[in-house]
């Protein structure tokens, strides 16, 4: 079989998530319906991350392992014939059969974006959160910088839905990257977190937390008793899916899966 790799992004607004559900519109399932269409097989689309409801994406990567004859470059184009136009394929190749978009995923970026000004633009509402009130953003910036490193995030996520499941499941991630910066207009704050891999609504609760620093009601000193407390009622509010992106995410080089 035939091992493709697609990079694509896409506007989540109007999709329940990445993952496939009944009687939802979600990008697994644009991607699947369009995918059978073409090759006529009964075909699984794995990707790099399950972005939730509402969250888009920059450079998700998927892959899917096919017996049909089209070139990359055919998938390509008939993918971007047939599906949304909130989905867009920015490259397809094909690569070997050991490479797999989710479990040899190095590292993830996401960014999440908010608007400070009066009046959000008309062209930007769909991708920001809106907090036009004061913000200490150097607090928030030395706040997230205590995100890096090993630690348990339990504080810093939802619940699976399961009791079970929360006992069971690892709750300590390590973050590679974490930053807030300010446009020059000072009218967009960008928080850039990159790690391996994040739990469920984690990224939007250490939003969350950190505009709790900045309207006053935490202070980074706060942050090593959370981590401790893994309580998750303690830490800020999970913001909206809206301003949060998968940027990208990272492999190792081809030559390493032989």
């Amino acid at each position: 079989m035939r091992n493709i790799k697609l990079t694509l992004a896409y506007d989540g607004t109007e999709f329940h998530g990445w993952q496939i559900q009944p009687g939802q519109p979600t990008i697994q399932g644009a991607l699947t319906d369009v995918l059978g269409k073409l090759t006529q097989e009964n075909l699984t689309v794995y990707g790099a991350g399950r972005t939730d409801a509402g969250v888009h994406a920059l450079g998700q990567v998927a892959h899917f392992k096919t017996h049909a004859h089209l070139t990359a470059a055919e998938f390509q184009r008939a993918f971007n014939a047939l599906l949304p136009a909130a989905i867009r394929v920015f490259a397809a190749e094909e690569v070997g059969p050991d490479f797999h978009a989710r479990w040899q995923a190095l590292a993830k970026i996401y960014h999440y974006r908010i608007f400070r000004g009066a009046v959000v633009p008309p062209f930007e509402w769909r991708y920001v959160l809106h907090d036009p009130f004061s913000l200490d953003v150097a607090a928030m910036a030395e706040a997230a910088r205590l995100f890096e490193g090993d630690h348990d995030f339990t504080s810093f996520a939802a619940s699976t839905g399961s009791e079970d499941d929360d006992r069971e499941r690892t709750t300590v991630r390590e973050i590679y990257r974490s930053e807030v910066t300010c446009n020059e207009r000072g009218d967009v704050i960008t928080y850039a977190v990159r790690g391996k891999s994040f739990l469920r609504y984690m990224v939007r609760k250490m939003v969350g937390t950190l505009l709790e620093v900045g309207r006053g009601r935490l202070s980074p000193s706060d942050l090593p008793g959370l981590f401790e407390l893994r309580d998750r009622s303690r830490s800020g509010p999970t913001v909206p899916p809206c301003g949060l992106f998968l940027v990208s995410v990272e492999y190792p080089a081809p030559w390493e899966f032989r």
